[in-house]
């Protein structure tokens, strides 16, 4: 089958060009001006912008966590994904105690296989550190994963000792490691505080107070000071905070090279959500938490300047049933949001429609960046002749409002829930298949899976 994109606008990280694209099956052919091929379907995309797929780098899917699973298994959550542009996901396997890496792995493996809808690949989210696991770790990153996750916070975080040591041993094999940054004493302290302040945990209004900036900076500076002596790079994932971005630019002149990833909601929502009445309130609990507002514009700065690399979104949905497990205490409202499908046109609208970033940009933190980052480039983030035909027909004019009705998620309700977008996904192709089409879902569970490892 082949297919060529006639009169649209291919947007790359560096440039955009009006240039026709031309697919042979799963691949793109060739890219150039006013090619032509015998035998193949004409696609007209004139006033259209033609992204590489989106990639999300930072999803859980099929996760089990404060005593549930999240709504959306890998059949609901690569739907979302899908109908919002996105087609390759990264979830984080997690490895939990006395597992080896390859049984975290081989977990995962049986949640997604034959249930994604867009492409899939692993990060290790690892939970325990031996010389077992250490031996373990040379194989996989050189044949599977490349990234891990680590955590500073919650029952499986790592000491200081840990981090220096599974960082050290990254740097060795080539892997890298993304971390949740925040100080889980301060935490600890802060949610006692409440309880033996106020005799319970009700009022949701108290939770970004338990999770304050500092927690966030402390942590990162923290981070990055081990790294320093590691003398390696590090991924700040989901950033909130201007405090916590001060330090890594302290870092950076300092020499560092230092990653970072901020997400939609800490980019377009504020703290004042937790002040809703408490079911309202609980269904924006999600860790970090959502900051001062004054926060957002940092960011977006920061996204113009090039400063932060990835935009993800932290997809980790929970029904608004599920959330009622905090009812008698915030403390054990399961923390997550679900975002999957609407980063892109989140980013394009509040983004490139509001002149805070470019197209260019929006293509580099959504695509480009994240497949650099985590080895999928160049067969992810680019479209370019020998790269995967995964296409975003990107119509910016067509006018929509995002409501939970409408959305693909098994959560049953949208954060964003009345927004009006102009632009939007029109079309969406998976190695070279029609899958999506304004937000519907045309093909289902014809993702594969992707290896990532440093050997690659």
């Amino acid at each position: 089958m082949k297919r060529l994109f006639k009169g649209g606008t291919v947007v790359s990280g560096e440039r955009m060009q009006e240039l026709d694209l031309l697919v042979k099956g799963e691949k793109i052919l060739a890219v150039g001006k006013d090619l032509s091929f015998r035998d193949a379907e004409i696609v007209d995309v004139k006033g259209k912008y033609l992204f590489p797929g989106f990639i999300d780098a930072h999803t859980h899917m099929a996760l089990e966590v404060s005593g549930t699973v999240t709504a959306d298994g890998f059949y609901t959550g690569t739907k979302a994904e899908l109908a919002g542009g996105t087609t390759c996901i990264i979830d984080f396997a997690t490895q939990y105690a006395g597992e080896s890496l390859t049984e975290a792995l081989q977990n995962w493996h049986r949640k997604a296989d034959g249930e994604a809808s867009c492409d899939y690949a692993f990060h290790l989210a690892l939970s325990e550190w031996n010389e077992e696991i250490s031996r373990e770790l040379e194989k996989v990153v050189k044949e599977e994963v490349s990234s891990f996750k680590l955590y500073m916070t919650y029952d499986n975080r790592v000491d200081d000792e840990t981090m220096y040591e599974v960082l050290f041993r990254l740097k060795e094999l080539g892997g890298i490691a993304g971390v949740h940054c925040e100080n889980h004493g301060i935490i600890s302290a802060r949610l006692k505080e409440v309880e033996k302040k106020k005799g319970n945990r009700k009022d949701v209004s108290d939770y970004p107070w338990t999770r304050p900036k500092e927690a966030e900076a402390e942590a990162v500076s923290r981070l990055l000071k081990i790294a320093k002596c590691v003398d390696t790079p590090v991924i700040v994932v989901h950033l909130s905070t201007a405090a916590g971005y001060r330090e890594i630019l302290r870092a950076r002149e300092a020499g560092q090279t230092v990653y970072v990833e901020t997400c939609p909601q800490y980019l377009l929502m504020d703290e004042s959500r937790y002040s809703l009445p408490a079911e309202e309130a609980r269904r924006y609990m999600i860790a970090p938490p959502l900051r001062k507002k004054k926060n957002q514009e940092i960011l977006w700065e920061a996204l113009k300047e090039g400063r932060i690399q990835t935009i993800c979104t932290d997809h980790c949905s929970f029904t608004k049933e599920q959330k009622e497990a905090g009812a008698e205490d915030f403390a054990k409202t399961p923390c997550g949001m679900p975002g999957a499908e609407e980063r892109p046109a989140l980013i394009w609208q509040f983004g490139v429609n509001e002149g805070r970033i470019t197209p260019e940009q929006m293509c580099a933190y959504l695509s480009e960046n994240p497949a650099k980052l985590y080895h999928l480039y160049p067969w992810k983030g680019r479209l370019i002749p020998g790269a995967d035909a995964d296409i975003v027909v990107w119509n910016p004019e067509t006018e929509w409002t995002m409501t939970a009705e409408d959305q693909q998620s098994a959560c049953d309700y949208c954060p964003m829930e009345g927004t009006k977008i102009r632009g939007r996904a029109e079309q969406v192709y998976l190695r070279g298949e029609l899958v999506a089409e304004n937000g519907k879902v045309l093909a289902e569970r014809k993702g594969c899976y992707v290896k990532h490892g440093a050997g690659e």
